[in-house]
């Protein structure tokens, strides 16, 4: 159970620019082809909007290390192609209802924007490459931003939970409260390939060693952590932050939850290497109680009941609209 105060769009506006365009990779994929893909009481939904779309999807799932069939793929076009209409009426309808974004806010969320990147410079040439300009990314914040007001004054601001009904939820969800047992450690790797020879091997074998001896006399792991290991984490003094059973490889899982805090592991070989593992602090299971959770679970309630109204609302404005798809099988 997740709740994630203030975004109603969950299943209608999962597509936000805000979040699509800041996805850098994105930019590296071809750029889609122009041409009308719906048209929306007049308003064309182009093949370049879906295809940005689709193309956010993608990236996030190969983050996951995941990827879509060819039918699987088809399929996720027509939900996103649904998700881009419904997005369009309610625009359409924010519109009508007057509703109107102030400057100020589309210019906060344009610098929030700007700075998942690395520089100006960044964002800018970024924009080059997708094709788009400042005000077209502007139009799209403002279209957003647009619709997220509606719904917040329509729904959200309307919808109240009860005591009764969040002790509900957590009574019957007991499940979804529980931690596993976790540890937070740090390590030291010294990087080595499983088909490395011999002589490679005993060259890393060597390095780690020489680092496990400054540890036993006393010296500071994390400092040691960020000289010497090869792993990403030795910016944060090689801190792994907290995991808990099967996220780690089984060596250095079992290893690290062998270890009492502030206990230091002996050399541990992962497919990645030679390891040295530090336990900085673990946690028992537990069950996260009601009162510690009660807030986040009436949010998530209700945000369930907003989304439940605004599907309604959405097939009640699709029955009295003009909607036209031009998507086919195949199409590209």
């Amino acid at each position: 159970m997740q709740a994630k105060p203030g975004r109603w769009l969950w299943a209608l506006v999962a597509a936000s620019a805000i979040v699509s365009i800041a996805l850098m990779a994105m930019a590296l994929e071809k750029q889609p082809l122009e041409g009308k893909i719906a048209v929306v009481n007049g308003s064309v939904i182009t093949r370049a909007d879906l295809d940005r779309e689709v193309s956010r999807v993608r990236q996030r799932l190969v983050r996951m290390g995941k990827s879509l069939s060819d039918s699987q793929l088809r399929e996720a076009e027509k939900k996103i192609l649904e998700s881009l209409i419904n997005r369009e009426l309610l625009y359409q309808e924010s519109k009508a209802k007057g509703i109107q974004v102030e400057e100020a806010a589309l210019n906060e969320q344009l610098k929030r924007l700007k700075e998942r990147f690395p520089s100006e410079e960044e964002f800018k040439n970024t924009l080059i490459v997708m094709n788009l300009s400042k005000a077209d990314i502007k139009s799209q914040i403002e279209r957003d931003l647009t619709v997220q007001q509606f719904i917040d004054i329509q729904f959200a601001e309307k919808v109240t939970v009860s005591g009764k009904e969040s002790k509900a939820y957590y009574d019957s969800h007991k499940d979804s409260f529980r931690q596993p047992e976790q540890v937070r450690a740090s390590h030291i790797l010294i990087k080595v390939e499983p088909q490395a020879d011999g002589s490679k091997k005993a060259i890393a074998r060597k390095k780690i060693e020489e680092i496990q001896k400054k540890v036993r006399k006393g010296e500071d792991f994390a400092s040691l952590a960020k000289a010497f290991s090869q792993c990403p984490s030795s910016a944060k003094g090689g801190d792994l932050g907290y995991f808990g059973r099967g996220q780690m490889v089984k060596p250095f899982e079992e290893a690290a939850f062998a270890l009492i805090s502030g206990e230091v592991s002996g050399i541990i070989e992962t497919r990645f290497g030679y390891h040295l593992i530090k336990v900085i602090e673990k946690k028992p299971k537990s069950t996260i109680g009601y009162e510690e959770t009660k807030d986040k679970i009436s949010q998530y309630i209700k945000q369930q009941k907003v989304q439940e109204q605004l599907n309604q609302y959405t097939e009640e404005l699709k029955g009295k609209a003009k909607v036209e798809r031009f998507l086919t099988e195949g199409q590209k």
